[in-house]
């Protein structure tokens, strides 16, 4: 976290400090073919590269992921990642240049099928009772420790049926959030079929598709869905579940087949 000096603005200007949410260009290279560049926040690095390798379908495994070595440089930090022959052919069929930056998502897709894949369907989970709702912005609030210090950070938490906060990651990008709690998971084992993630920003396509490569069964936001989302939520098996600050849940669930 940066302590940055600003004036405030009142009667008489009075200088002060605060802080500010950290900002930093990552390069990611497999097996030394330089792939992305994303702006993102300098913390949990490697949950993200593990996160970003299985939700970009670069990796069908962690296990294919071999090791990570990072190099700080002043403002930017250069990731080489070695994976498995086997998804590095995959990946240079695929290859992708992107383009990343903190609000990015499909941003840099050259193909349709890139932007639009196939996947594969999740197991439906039941609705958690309405009492797991209550108080739950406040459950947030309390486990984003950056976002205590600076705002200006998206959160992405694994919460389980007790209401027990598993892990909390954050970042500058909502994607990068996601995919950092995608990698903390998986790193740490903590997957269980009644697991909730719940995801501080609004939820598009390409959130509900990390969500179904990482097969979570259900996704709480606290900004409404896109109607594509919950078009393609339902179709792999995926519940939506918008927390509106004023209002009660809204389930987006699909159909038992």
């Amino acid at each position: 976290m940066a302590m940055q000096k600003a004036v405030l603005i009142r009667q008489e200007l009075e200088p002060g400090y605060f802080a500010l949410a950290e900002e930093v260009a990552l390069s990611i290279s497999y097996n030394g073919i330089n792939y992305t560049v994303m702006l993102i926040t300098p913390n949990d690095i490697e949950d993200f590269i593990v996160g970003f390798s299985l939700s970009n379908d670069i990796i069908e495994h962690p296990r294919q992921l071999y090791s990570i070595e990072l190099t700080n440089h002043k403002e930017h930090i250069n990731a080489e990642v070695e994976i498995a022959n086997q998804a590095f052919w995959k990946l240079k069929e695929n290859k992708r240049q992107l383009a990343g930056t903190s609000g990015c998502g499909l941003c840099g897709v050259e193909a349709l099928d890139n932007a639009l894949p196939q996947l594969t369907s999740i197991e439906l989970s039941p609705l958690p009772d309405v009492s797991w709702f209550n108080g739950l912005r406040s459950l947030i609030s309390n486990a984003q420790t950056l976002a205590q210090q600076s705002g200006a950070v998206h959160g992405a938490l694994y919460i389980d049926a007790k209401r027990n906060v598993l892990a909390c990651r954050e970042d500058i990008g909502r994607h990068n959030a996601f995919d950092k709690l995608i990698g903390a998971i998986t790193t740490n084992k903590l997957f269980q079929p009644e697991g909730i993630v719940v995801l501080t920003s609004r939820c598009s396509v390409e959130l509900v598709q990390k969500a179904i490569r990482a097969k979570f069964p259900l996704v709480v936001t606290l900004s409404a869905p896109t109607a594509l989302s919950v078009k393609w939520a339902s179709r792999y098996g995926l519940t939506l579940i918008h927390v509106p600050k004023y209002d009660s849940p809204r389930a987006y669930a699909p159909q038992e087949k």
